[in-house]
C-alpha cells in the first residue's frame, strides 16, 4: 500500500523548473533514498512535500489524501516529520526541550491552561517530555541521562543531526523524511546512523524517506532507490540496478559504481 504518492509534480523558480513532473511513490515500511547531483530538485522535493513551498503543477497524497495547500503545521499532524540538510536546532534550550518542541503540533492544552497551570495541562506536559525522553532513548547514551539538561550548542557536530531525528521521532510520524542525515560525519559515525536508520523502520515501524549523497549509505538501508537530475525522474530501482543505469553514471556518479 502506497503511503506517499508524488504525482506530476512540479515547481518552478522564476524560469527553473526545481521540480519538473516528477512521480514518486513510497509504500508503507519502505526506506527509500533519492539520490541525484546539487541542483537535481531533491530537497525542493522535501520542501514541497511538507508544505514549505506549493507546487505549481501537480499532486502529493499522504495516506490516501490530496496534502497540497496544507500548512506546514497540519502536515506534522498528519504524520510527516522530517530534518533538514542544514541542522536547525534551538540551541541555547537544553536537548530534552528540544525534543519536546517536536510535540507542539500535538499539544491540545489552550493558554489559559498554560498560565495558570491547570492540572491537564500540567499532565500534558509530563506526556510531552516522556515522549520526548522515549524519542532521544532511541539513540542510547548519545543523547540521554546528563545529556537532557545540557544545551544543545553543547552537542558534538555528529549528535546534532541524531538530535534533530529525535525532535521529529517525537511529532509521532508515520513517514520521516531524512535530509543527508550523515553529512560531514566520520565513517564511523556514518555506519552508526545508516543502522538507526534501518532501526527506525524495523524496531518503530517507520517508512522512511532519504536523501543521501553518501552511496555506501544509500545502499545498506534503501529498499529502493529513486535518481534525479533536473527535477526529473531518470532511474529507480533496487540500488545495483541504480548506481549501474547508464543516465545515473552520467549525471551522478560520474564512473560505474563498484558493487
Amino acid at each position: 500500500m502506497s503511503l506517499l504518492e508524488v504525482r506530476g509534480l512540479t515547481k518552478r523558480f522564476g524560469g527553473l523548473a526545481a521540480l519538473d513532473g516528477l512521480d514518486l511513490e513510497v509504500r508503507e515500511g519502505e526506506i527509500v533514498s533519492v539520490i541525484g547531483p546539487n541542483g537535481a530538485g531533491k530537497t525542493t522535493l522535501f520542501n514541497t512535500i511538507t508544505g514549505l513551498y506549493e507546487p505549481d503543477e501537480g499532486d502529493v497524497v499522504f495516506d490516501g489524501r490530496s496534502i497540497v495547500g496544507l500548512r506546514p503545521n497540519q502536515i506534522t499532524r498528519l504524520g510527516i516529520a522530517r530534518t533538514f540538510q542544514t541542522v536547525h536546532l534551538f540551541p541555547n534550550m537544553s536537548v530534552l526541550e528540544n525534543a519536546m518542541v517536536g510535540q507542539h503540533s500535538r499539544s491540545r492544552s489552550g493558554v489559559f491552561a498554560t498560565v495558570f497551570r491547570l492540572p491537564g495541562q500540567r499532565r500534558e506536559e509530563e506526556r510531552i517530555r516522556e515522549r520526548a525522553r522515549d524519542a532521544l532513548g532511541f539513540f542510547g547514551t548519545r543523547l540521554s541521562g546528563y545529556r537532557h539538561d545540557q544545551p544543545a550548542f553543547t552537542l558534538s557536530y555528529a549528535n546534532r543531526p541524531r538530535l534533530e531525528i529525535a525532535r521529529a521521532l517525537a511529532t509521532e510520524p508515520k513517514l520521516l523524511l531524512l535530509d543527508e542525515p550523515t553529512a560531514g560525519m566520520n565513517p564511523r559515525e556514518t555506519l552508526e546512523v545508516t543502522e538507526q536508520i534501518g532501526r527506525l523502520r524495523d524496531e518503530r515501524g517507520l517508512t522512511i524517506l532519504v536523501i543521501e549523497h553518501d552511496m555506501r549509505v544509500v545502499k545498506g538501508v534503501s529498499d529502493r532507490v529513486v535518481a534525479c537530475d533536473y527535477g526529473r525522474k531518470i532511474a529507480e530501482g533496487t540500488y545495483e540496478e541504480v548506481a549501474n543505469d547508464p543516465q545515473v553514471i552520467e549525471a551522478y556518479l560520474g564512473k560505474k559504481a563498484v558493487g
